[in-house]
């Protein structure tokens, strides 16, 4: 089967939860690899709490049915 995208997958990237979280997890991602480079007073588990819950987060919006979507 060849993989093809949602009708309205541009408002679908622009509105859905699910993909806002997982943008903020990666981002988090990323911080926890860099910011310790920078400032030791960081403690280096913060951002890979913070992305895990952001990314269990993006799992569970990804299966609610939201508003306007």
């Amino acid at each position: 089967m060849k993989p093809h995208l949602l009708p309205g997958w541009r408002r679908i990237l622009r509105k859905a939860w699910s993909i806002r979280l997982a943008a903020l997890s990666g981002v988090l991602s990323a911080c926890e690899v860099v910011l310790p480079l920078f400032v030791d007073a960081m403690p280096r588990a913060l951002f890979a709490g913070l992305a895990l819950v952001t990314i269990t987060g993006a799992m569970i919006a990804r299966l609610v049915a939201q508003k306007g979507m």
